[in-house]
């Protein structure tokens, strides 16, 4: 039996959410794609996660960039925690 601990401190919504990834100071954008949501962190579907840098701002159309360190990384995904 496979039993998962949930160390989560707030639970997801799963989410399609058109965003970007802004590092090196402004000049580098990816594209990427909200997965999933909490109030503490986020699930992030992108191309590849190489050259993707431990921190970074999360950028989504009228709403305020939300500062991220990335927590774990998969080939096409990214979990991250908000920072404040």
């Amino acid at each position: 039996m496979d039993i998962r601990l949930e160390k989560r401190q707030s639970a997801r919504r799963n989410t399609m959410i058109q965003a970007s990834l802004v590092y090196d100071g402004g000049r580098s954008r990816m594209p990427c794609v909200i997965r999933n949501l909490s109030d503490t962190g986020a699930k992030i579907e992108v191309s590849s996660v190489t050259k993707i840098p431990r921190t970074f701002d999360l950028v989504v159309d009228r709403v305020r960039p939300q500062s991220c360190v990335v927590v774990w990384r998969a080939v096409k995904e990214l979990g991250v925690q908000f920072q404040s």
